[in-house]
This record gives structure tokens, C-alpha cells and sequence, in this order.
């Protein structure tokens, strides 16, 4: 595996560290900018608004330029923001602050990924993702709690001044690290792009990714009271807990980062039905501690952790470029904000387990958007992947080094 993949995981690790770190401050923020707690979670709002939409835009403005470039060019605003966040002056500013370090978080991650398939040969795509979202997967079992932890001590602005310097060493690495790459084609490899991303086969593939990951959230966004208000855990065991989940996120994306390659689908097939599996028994058992724990840890396993096969079967369908890996980033943001919103929603009527079953209702939805290609499977007529032009200087073997 080339080190710049491990590098740019250093990047998403700071991307992700920032999109988590407004959760883990909310009520030093509150005080500190003399807003109400709901006026910082609509902050939490505004940076996935800004990934889902603003990514893929400013992703757009990126293709004109080299890889290398685009990657630093988006650690600059990035940077921008982060730094804008830790001197707003108001709440207006942090708003602000938020939109322009989401949008560049996505479009990092298109790029980022789209530079992670020239890299290697493509039998080794998966398993180069998911070296690559190591980075969300730690940015959740460590970003978080050490963000939180200066925040707590040091004051909600030195997290953010935190995540700047993090920021600045992942693109020092980045300039350090990543060789001389070629864009995909000039203008034909916008177009290209854009005529990818039109296509119908590759929606009904990204809709695959929103309901895993709606399905997994809509659990994650309420571990914390389910496991307090219903389990009967105590409040400082809670953050163990979750730790605990993000070790088996670490371990299950490592696994599925094994499999993507050669049997994405298979993987997809058994992850979805597993988690289906795990959230109906936290929804069934949520007031027994060990059933509760265990169907956690499982969807911890088997819900985050599908990202490699889901990144692997949307370049199949598209292309590995910068654009698809943005748009596909838009619609993961959108399973998280329909797992988190809708199962809100329920909870006023339903009560705390409400958000478990649209879990698995999200989860048996994403087996049935399967089926078209465990039809084609099953009929050997699965149409092989589309053929790129390489971004690397000098090669012609679609992204093989």
C-alpha cells in the first residue's frame, strides 16, 4: 500500500475530528457565543447541508485543476474555516465558519479518494479505501474525545485552533507525500463526469449507501439515551461504551476492506442483513445490559464499516472520479440525516426505541435496492466496470501503478 494512502487518512482524520467536534462542545459553545443549545445544533445542521450540497459544487471547481493542487487548494479553505471558527465573534461568523468547512470536508474526501484509486492497481481499490476511511473511523474513536477533552479544559476556541494545526501538519504530509498527478482528461474528463453522474444505474447504486448509513445512524444519533434512559447504564459509562463501538468500526472496516475488492456485493448482502439483525435485537432487548451491548458492538461491525464495499460498487458503476466520490459523499450525508432526523421525529410519539426499527426498516430497504444486481449475478450478465483514463502521469492501464 503506497504511504500517501496513509497520509491522506491523516487528512480525513482532521476533516472528521472538525465535523464531530461542534457535538462534543455544545454547551461551552452555547455559553460562549450566548445562544440557546438548539441554535449550536442547527451548526451540526449546517455542516452536513454543506457537504451535501457544497461538496459536490466546489468539487466541480476542482476539476480543472491537477489532483495535488485541488487537495491543497481544499486544505486552504478548510484551514479558513477552522480558523474562522476559532476567532467568530458571533454566532452568524460560526455559521458561516461551519458551511465553508463542510463543503471542503466533502469535496476533500471526492478528491481524496479519486487520488486513492490512481494509486493503486485496481484488484486493490478496497482495501486502499478503507485505509484511507481509517481516517473517519478513528476521527470518531479518538477525534472526538481528544477535541472534546482541550475543548473542556483549554476552552471551545483551542479545539478549534487544534484541529488548525492538525489541519496544516495532514498538508505539509500531503505536499510532502503525494507524487506529480495528472487530471482524467481536461474538459472531456469534466464531462465525462458530469455524464456519470446523470446516470440512472448509478442513483439507484447511491441509494444503496444512504439507507446503510441511515440505518446505522439512526441508532448511533440515540445510543446515548437509549443507553442511559432504557438500558439502565450509568451516564460516565456511556462514553466507554461508544468507545467501544468505534474500536469495532476500526476492526469491521479493516474486514470488509478485504472482501470489498473481489465480493462487494457479497459483502453488501451480509453486512445490511446483519445489521437488520443487530438493530432488531437492540430494539427487542434494549432493556437487558448484555443483548444491548452486543447488538451495539455489531452495529459497529457492520453499518460505517460498509463504506469500502459501497465505494468500491459506486466507482464500478461511475468512475473513481472526483465528482461521483463527492456525489456519493452527499448521499451518505443524506442516510445520516435521515436516520438522525426521522428517528427524532419518532421518539415524540413512539418513544426511544422508535429510531431501532427505522433502522431496520432503512436496512431491509437498502437489501431490496440489491436486487437488481443480485439479479444480474445470478444470471452472470454483471456488465464489467467502466474504463477510465488514468490521472497518473505517463499510464494508460486505468489506474494501475
Amino acid at each position: 500500500m503506497p504511504r500517501v494512502v496513509h497520509l491522506l487518512a491523516l487528512g480525513i482524520f482532521a476533516m472528521v475530528t472538525s465535523e464531530f467536534v461542534v457535538a462534543g462542545l455544545m454547551p461551552q459553545m452555547a455559553d460562549g457565543l450566548h445562544v440557546t443549545i438548539p441554535e449550536i445544533g442547527y451548526l451540526i445542521t449546517a455542516f452536513a447541508a454543506a457537504m451535501a450540497i457544497g461538496g459536490p459544487l466546489l468539487t466541480v471547481l476542482m476539476l480543472r485543476l491537477r489532483p495535488k493542487p485541488a487537495l491543497m487548494t481544499l486544505f486552504a479553505v478548510f484551514l479558513a474555516g477552522n480558523v474562522l471558527a476559532a476567532t467568530a465573534t458571533g454566532y452568524g461568523v460560526m455559521f458561516v465558519a461551519r458551511v465553508i468547512t463542510g463543503a471542503a470536508a466533502q469535496a476533500f474526501f471526492g478528491v481524496a479518494l479519486s487520488v486513492t484509486a490512481a494509486l493503486v492497481a485496481e484488484n486493490l481499490r478496497g482495501r486502499a479505501t478503507a485505509t484511507v476511511l481509517n481516517g473517519l473511523m478513528l476521527g470518531t474513536l479518538l477525534g472526538l474525545p481528544l477535541a472534546t477533552f482541550i475543548g473542556g479544559h483549554l476552552g471551545w476556541r483551542a479545539a478549534f485552533w487544534a484541529i488548525a494545526v492538525l489541519t496544516v501538519v495532514a498538508a505539509a504530509a500531503t505536499v510532502a507525500g503525494v507524487p506529480r498527478l495528472d487530471r482524467a482528461g481536461g474538459d472531456g474528463g469534466v464531462r465525462a463526469e458530469l455524464r456519470s453522474v446523470a446516470r440512472p444505474k448509478l442513483w439507484l447504486v447511491l441509494s444503496t449507501s444512504t439507507f446503510v448509513i441511515g440505518a446505522t445512524f439512526a441508532a448511533f444519533s440515540y445510543a446515548n439515551p437509549i443507553l442511559t434512559d432504557v438500558t439502565g447504564f450509568a451516564t460516565g459509562t456511556v462514553p466507554l461504551l461508544l468507545v467501544a463501538y468505534g474500536a469495532a468500526t476500526v476492526v469491521g472496516n479493516h474486514v470488509v476492506g478485504r472482501f470489498a475488492d473481489r465480493y462487494a456485493l457479497p459483502t453488501l448482502v451480509t453486512g445490511l442483513g446483519l445489521n437488520a439483525l443487530f438493530l432488531t435485537g437492540f430494539a427487542l432487548f434494549a432493556d437487558a445490559k448484555l443483548p444491548a451491548v452486543v447488538s451495539l458492538l455489531g452495529i459497529g461491525l457492520v453499518g460505517v464499516t460498509m463504506n469500502p464495499a459501497l465505494v468500491t460498487r459506486v466507482q464500478r458503476t461511475g468512475s473513481a472520479g472526483p465528482l461521483v466520490n463527492t456525489v456519493h459523499g452527499s448521499f451518505i450525508t443524506l442516510g445520516i440525516i435521515i436516520g438522525s432526523w426521522l428517528g427524532g421525529l419518532l421518539i415524540t410519539d413512539h418513544g426511544l426505541r422508535a429510531p431501532l426499527w427505522l433502522g431496520v426498516g432503512l436496512a431491509v430497504l437498502g437489501l431490496v435496492s440489491l436486487l437488481p444486481d443480485l439479479h444480474k449475478a445470478s444470471t452472470g450478465s454483471t456488465p464489467a466496470p467502466p474504463v477510465e483514463p488514468s490521472i497518473l502521469d505517463g499510464t494508460t492501464t486505468g489506474g494501475r501503478t
